[in-house]
């Protein structure tokens, strides 16, 4: 694993505006980007959670359902309905790759997610990974026991051949969107709308931890508290890829691991 860094962090408030675009046509922008995607799904976990809190009962006996089937007992529908919702979740990422290419600041690869460091963004992509999966499972699973957290079902999918393969593709989904919108692209704008770099990372964690709030207060917490590591990162190495590879490997061991262990060891809630 390769250990030169790029540090990105406190120049991007002095950028301004690309491409001569007025300050109010940024802000805009940025705001529909989030409204069609992260931003949409922080208005629908509120909601959620809202109803959660006003539901007979406590959190923990509520369950938040992550991967479940759209079309049971018709398997090849389900399929299609699964591969549908992930390849449009995605339509936001390749809508900020025009929008970086229209300012001339060659797509993707201006947030480092291309293909020239897959040593060390996957390295350090499980470095990542290995810090903050074992503490966020001992979180939530704290939050559950104090009655602050739903019971998270990572899968519920039916035994068919095509689960495994349709869980690892909803884990990339998740991994390559939130970070290139809330990561990446949210603190490129955010600097050239000249925030500090303290109220960006505040911005950027506050918004990963609503998306979550559907989970309970717990999901909240940690993916707020995961956003600022994940900010800090980042600013260190100048890529987004290490983070998305960290992302998609702790959602690729929840979803596949929830699969194989619930209902065979005690100490894993199954809702």
């Amino acid at each position: 694993m390769q250990s030169e860094v790029h540090p990105v962090a406190e120049s991007l408030p002095d950028e301004g505006p690309p491409g001569g675009l007025a300050r109010s046509t940024l802000r805009s922008e940025t705001l529909i980007v989030l409204a069609l995607s992260v931003g949409a799904s922080a208005v629908s976990a509120l909601i959620s959670f809202t109803g959660s809190l006003t539901k007979p009962g406590g959190l923990k006996d509520q369950a938040a359902n992550l991967n479940s089937s759209q079309a049971p007992g018709r398997p090849w529908l389900d399929l299609a309905w699964q591969l549908f919702g992930i390849a449009t979740a995605l339509v936001p990422v390749l809508l900020v790759a025009h929008l970086l290419l229209r300012e001339r600041a060659g797509g993707l690869r201006a947030l480092g997610f291309d293909r020239r460091r897959p040593g060390f963004d996957l390295g350090w992509g499980l470095v990542v990974a290995a810090g903050i999966g074992g503490s966020g499972l001992l979180l939530y699973l704290g939050a559950r026991a104090a009655g602050a957290n739903l019971t998270v079902v990572p899968e519920s999918l039916p035994e068919v051949w095509w689960k495994f393969p349709v869980l690892i593709a909803s884990a990339l989904q998740n991994a390559v969107l939130e970070e290139v919108i809330v990561l990446g692209y949210l603190l490129r704008r955010l600097g050239q709308l000249g925030w500090s770099p303290m109220a960006a990372l505040v911005a950027s964690s506050v918004l990963r931890g609503s998306y979550h709030l559907y989970q309970g207060i717990g999901g909240f917490v940690g993916n707020m508290v995961m956003g600022a590591l994940f900010v800090l990162i980042y600013r260190r190495c100048g890529r987004i890829a290490p983070l998305v590879a960290a992302h998609a490997i702790i959602d690729i061991i929840a979803f596949a691991g929830y699969a194989l262990l619930a209902g065979r060891v005690g100490w894993l809630p199954t809702g």
